[in-house]
């Protein structure tokens, strides 16, 4: 018989309680095995009995929830989705909540007369982290970025481009790479699977612990060496080149494998624009969006990488990658960073630039 996931709800609203008591009671393979009003009653649930999956607020009375969650993550680690509330100081501690090991953020349903996109995407997080290895969750880093490290400019073609490509753990994950580059690599265009609420505090966060300027991307953005652009929540983002530059286009286009960003939409966007000038990376993330596009740009000769199973939260799009033969190298978290200068010093172009469309 299958064994049911046993979940815990941490909130000191009774009433969101009893609507979460609602939403998993209506789902036959969740167990709503306690509701704590505060961090220290979940706690002592926690070692009364067994539980699967963590939900929590991140306004709580006696301890704050992101406290708790760092607790959590130090002492026993566990999947834990985080429910905020969408405001200016909630999506700054959602994105802290994401860094520090939480394995999804749910945005709270602003309305609880239509809800249906809220219930689904709390079941779907619930059985997606009972199934994660978040043993592979790793502390937040503090400043990490190699400040002093500098490569000749010389080294990197003009036309050279880093593309990055993550889904759920890939807030961690972006952040060990990108901390640990240099700051005058070529331009760097990244998706993450991230609300539209968060992905501006995201990139805030990476820039505070990067050596590059890292920030969410806007439309008609220029992408230059020393630059990390971030898509940013449900907006497409495709490069195109302009004259003598990479440009970046965001649009509202339907969902492509359930995902807006896609990662699928920008690395097919650099198919066309810079092919085997390209350096991708697919790090940690469920489904398959960026592997069809990797494929493309394997294909091309693009320098592709994809981050290990032991190293990822979730081996899902990587995986897919590597199923369709994209994969050059297939690589620990620890390592991405070092595999992407290698390659951006010693891939050369091996398509002519008018083979190209433009």
């Amino acid at each position: 018989m299958k064994s049911l996931i046993r979940v815990l709800s941490v909130d000191d609203s009774a009433f969101f309680r009893k609507v979460l008591t609602d939403i998993l009671g209506r789902d036959g393979d969740i167990d709503l095995v306690g509701c704590a009003n505060d961090p220290y009653e979940a706690r002592d649930q926690l070692l009364s009995f067994p539980v699967d999956v963590l939900t929590l607020d991140l306004e709580l009375p006696r301890m704050a929830g992101l406290t708790f969650l760092k607790l959590i993550m130090e002492r026993k680690p566990m999947p834990v989705i985080v429910l905020s509330c969408l405001t200016p100081t909630g999506s700054r501690k959602a994105v802290e909540a994401l860094i520090a090991g939480a394995f999804a953020v749910i945005e709270k349903p602003k309305s609880l007369s239509n809800r249906q996109s809220f219930d689904e995407k709390l079941i779907k997080g619930i059985k997606s982290a009972a199934a994660a290895q978040l043993g592979h969750r790793r502390p937040a880093l503090l400043n990490r970025c190699h400040r002093s490290r500098q490569l000749p400019v010389s080294t990197f073609d003009p036309r050279q481009i880093i593309a990055l490509g993550a889904s759920t753990g890939g807030t961690q994950a972006l952040e060990e790479v990108l901390a640990m580059l240099p700051a005058n690599l070529p331009g760097i265009v990244v998706v993450e699977h991230i609300p539209a609420s968060f992905s501006a505090s995201f990139a805030a966060r990476l820039n505070q612990v990067c050596a590059m300027e890292v920030r969410e991307a806007k439309n008609g953005d220029i992408v230059h060496p020393g630059l990390a652009l971030i898509a940013p929540g449900d907006q497409h983002m495709e490069v195109h080149w302009v004259g003598n530059h990479y440009r970046v286009r965001l649009h509202d286009g339907p969902l492509v494998e359930h995902q807006r960003p896609s990662v699928d939409v920008l690395f097919d966007s650099l198919a066309r624009c810079a092919g085997s000038h390209t350096v991708a990376a697919l790090l940690t993330g469920m489904g398959k969006d960026g592997a069809a596009g990797m494929k493309r740009l394997h294909d091309l000769k693009a320098r592709t990488l994809a981050q290990d199973a032991r190293s990822s939260v979730v081996y899902g799009m990587a995986r897919k990658a590597v199923e369709l033969q994209a994969v050059d190298s297939i690589v620990s978290l620890k390592n991405i960073a070092g595999e992407i200068v290698k390659a951006l010093e010693t891939h050369k172009s091996r398509i002519p630039l008018t083979s190209y469309a433009y």
